[in-house]
Order: C-alpha cells, then structure tokens, then sequence
C-alpha cells in the first residue's frame, strides 16, 4: 500500500499508554487514526504553524479527504512507536502523504496509511486553497 521514500519528512516518537489499548492490551484499530493526526499535527509545528496559527490567523483547517489503512501487526502497551510520515505532493488546495507507524525496537510495520487532507475555510469547511505562504513552506 504505501509508496514510502528512503526517509520520512517528519517522524513523531510515542509510547503505546493504557488509554490507548483495550483489556488486552493491544491498540484498537480506531486508535491509530490518533497516532496519525498527532504525527500530521508535529509535522506542521515543526515546519512553523499550529493548528491553533492556522485556525485564528489565515482561518483555515486541513480536514482529512480519505484515507486508507492497512493494519499489519499489533501495538502493545508500552511499546514505543515511531509514527513516519512521508508527503507525496502539496497541491493547490490539499496534501496526500503516506504514513507509517513502526515498533521501534524492532523495525516491525504495524500500520500503513495513505492520507489526502484538504484545506478548508472556517467555520463553513468550504474547500480553499492553501495560502501561499504556507504552501511553499509544506512543499519545502
């Protein structure tokens, strides 16, 4: 499923916490859609916007379009996670990126995801495109 390139552009360490599991101790497959959005939500803060920045300042949201998800191994309580994520392209108006979510003391797979966000205006989630600015800096 994912087309991943030799290296992600942003990888988000995290550890697997009981929240996060059932009785077993195993992440229910809803949970990882959690690990995905922290790690799309770093990778913007680490190239200079929060959520918060785009929301007040250019009234903007990236609301996920679609997503596919393979899960391929189980995420334990307390392991720790590396969730990848590889941008494949920043369009006009929405980004689609792979990610990955990796046991990292072993380099297992557990999840692959191939995600499309698109930019939305605020309050009405009307599709806008994604501020100039902003998208030299994501297309960096």
């Amino acid at each position: 499923m994912s087309r991943v390139t030799a290296e992600p552009n942003f990888v988000l360490p995290t550890r697997v916490y009981f929240e996060d599991t059932d009785v077993g101790g195993v992440v229910y497959h809803a949970g990882y859609l959690r690990f995905y959005e922290r790690c799309r939500t770093e990778w913007l803060r680490a190239r200079g916007h929060s959520q918060k920045e785009l929301m007040g300042t250019y009234a903007i949201a990236f609301a996920v379009r679609s997503m596919a998800i393979d899960w391929l191994a189980p995420a334990r309580l307390d392991d720790l996670l590396h969730v990848e994520m590889y941008v494949r392209d920043a369009r006009r108006a929405s980004i689609k990126a792979d990610q990955r979510i990796v046991r990292a003391d072993d380099g297992v797979v557990l999840s692959a995801a191939n995600v499309r966000v698109a930019c939305v205006r605020l309050p009405d989630f009307r599709p806008v495109p994604i501020p100039d600015v902003l998208l030299e800096n994501l297309s960096a």
